[in-house]
């Protein structure tokens, strides 16, 4: 992860998942360089609905593929999107919930910050206070 990364919320990016491991450069991160050319930023918690959207615009994101040390993903797994097809998802309705903390800030030259937190279903990391 490059240590001055920003994610879209201009705090400082917060890894997305190690387990199942994502990011560009497979390293928990959902950072992106110009050779990314799926700009893979979106930090997203994945959705039944979106899989299947994805599957149908022909990015199989479910079948393991052990060639590519790759088990599949599943409802509940939080995977490093790219940009556009998120922004596909959104326009068709089924975009999945985004962790704003581990998006990178580059998220924002293709959605807009309102975009990213309409379908925002998690509180921010760390706001979860004992009463």
């Amino acid at each position: 992860m490059q240590t001055n990364s920003l994610n879209v919320l201009g705090t400082p990016l917060v890894p997305c998942s190690y387990d199942p491991l994502t990011g560009y450069y497979r390293d928990g991160c959902c950072t992106t360089d110009e050779s990314d050319h799926g700009s893979h930023v979106i930090c997203a918690k994945l959705t039944q609905e979106f899989l299947e959207f994805s599957h149908q615009q022909g990015n199989d994101l479910v079948t393991p593929r052990p060639e590519y040390r790759f088990k599949g993903l599943k409802p509940g797994d939080k995977w490093c999107l790219c940009a556009l097809r998120w922004k596909e998802a959104f326009h068709a309705g089924v975009a999945p919930p985004v962790l704003l903390e581990c998006t990178d800030s580059k998220a924002l030259d293709f959605v807009t910050l309102e975009q990213l937190q309409s379908t925002n279903s998690y509180p921010k990391l760390g706001a979860q206070k004992k009463a």
